[in-house]
């Protein structure tokens, strides 16, 4: 089966699955991170949103309520 005809079948499914979907992807990808090469950029925005969050740790959104806006929306 190639990538188009997987993508085309998730889109059948429901936005639950979707999701749940991407967090196990996203959990298979997070573990082989090491391997993943940053930009100057991209990595200059992570130290800085680090940073941000250390400084103020109780701003920002908890995950099941950012999980529930996506899935209301």
């Amino acid at each position: 089966m190639n990538l188009e005809s997987i993508v085309n079948e998730v889109e059948t499914w429901t936005v639950e699955d979707r999701l749940r979907l991407i967090e196990q992807v996203w959990g298979s990808i997070s573990s082989e991170s090491q391997l993943v090469d940053l930009t100057d950029e991209q990595f200059k925005d992570l130290e800085s949103r680090l940073e941000a969050h250390r400084e103020a740790p109780l701003t920002g959104s908890k995950w099941d309520e950012v999980e529930a806006r996506l899935r209301s929306s």
